[in-house]
């Protein structure tokens, strides 16, 4: 996903938690930033290495127009109450679009974490591709360009583009 934005140079990982996805922005040559609502996290992605994590709401994102390429959000957007706004605001953040990670609601995956429920998934809101796409043009509009696939297969390892595969990866590139 992230060649369809090349030239790439700066990410902002909107949720990144304890930054797992952010180190691994960084490993593959990016100027990677995190941003998360919870201090806890941050802290535990503050101790494990010298990236630029932030605290910050991704309702009201704490930047400049245009300040990234690119913003990414990897299981985050399961956990936010208002998803269109939250894109909404990435999009303003990031010039050239957006990369999506998000669990798949026709999945198989999906029904075993909702029907597991707990203190995590029972409060996780699941989503399909098609619903993603809805959510993506009420945020941007027509404006954007959206191609996705499915991983995590129960069979067949990779991606493909069918909408039952466990996780939805997603680029939302501006036009």
């Amino acid at each position: 996903m992230l060649t369809r934005f090349a030239p790439l140079e700066t990410l902002l990982e909107v949720g990144c938690g304890t930054g797992h996805f952010t180190r691994w922005f960084a490993g593959q040559g990016l100027r990677a930033a995190g941003l998360d609502v919870a201090a806890p996290m941050l802290s535990e992605a503050l101790r494990l290495d010298g990236l630029p994590y932030l605290r910050g709401n991704a309702l009201t994102l704490p930047f400049t127009d245009d300040s990234f390429d690119v913003a990414a959000f990897v299981t985050t957007l399961e956990f936010v109450a208002q998803p269109v706004a939250v894109l909404a605001e990435a999009l303003r953040v990031a010039r050239k679009g957006l990369i999506l990670g998000v669990l798949n609601r026709q999945s198989l995956l999906g029904w075993r974490l909702r029907r597991e429920g707990g203190p995590i998934w029972g409060v996780a809101r699941f989503f399909s591709p098609a619903q993603l796409v809805e959510m993506v043009h009420k945020a941007a509009g027509e404006a954007v360009s959206v191609t996705w696939r499915t991983a995590l297969w129960p069979i067949w390892p990779g991606v493909l583009p069918l909408p039952w595969g466990g996780f939805i990866g997603m680029t939302v590139q501006r036009r």
